[in-house]
């Protein structure tokens, strides 16, 4: 596994947000194209003032720099986000496990159409709970709940 000097530490509101948002958008739009750019630099404003400050985020550093993050609500994971330079390190499964050990389980919503996100799940374990055809806009984007237990 690259990345062995990967710390994961507390969101920062006052240092980290900008830096987080740029990470979701690169990686959003790389994971998401069938969502659209524009509609991708719309929600980039709720990241920022809405989801960010109001969830439990911890941020994967290399040296100071950060280059991921997982933010929960509880134990459902409503974003985890890498750098798409980073990907493939293994920052990700990081993460997840981080989160892992402090909440005992996982749970979250995955586009089915992002395939790789869906592999990289199920690979870690989650299994699927159920499906829904639109997203939380109403959109005809299907998403699957995903479960991850001890």
């Amino acid at each position: 596994m690259k990345n062995q000097n990967l710390v994961i530490r507390a969101l920062d509101l006052a240092t980290d947000v900008d830096k987080l948002s740029d990470i979701w958008l690169d990686a959003s739009l790389a994971a998401h194209p069938f969502i659209g750019e524009l509609r991708l630099l719309e929600q980039r404003q709720l990241i920022e003032e809405k989801y960010l400050p109001n969830s439990e985020t911890w941020v994967a550093c290399i040296g100071r720099e950060p280059v991921g993050f997982i933010s929960l609500i509880d134990t459902f994971i409503g974003g985890i986000f890498v750098a798409p330079d980073h990907q493939e390190e293994g920052i990700g499964r990081r993460l997840i496990s981080y989160a892992f050990d402090l909440k005992g389980e996982l749970s979250l919503e995955v586009y089915t159409l992002n395939y790789r996100a869906v592999q990289f799940y199920t690979t870690l374990g989650f299994q699927e709970v159920s499906r829904r055809a639109t997203d939380d806009e109403g959109l005809p984007f299907e998403n699957a709940l995903l479960r991850l237990k001890s």
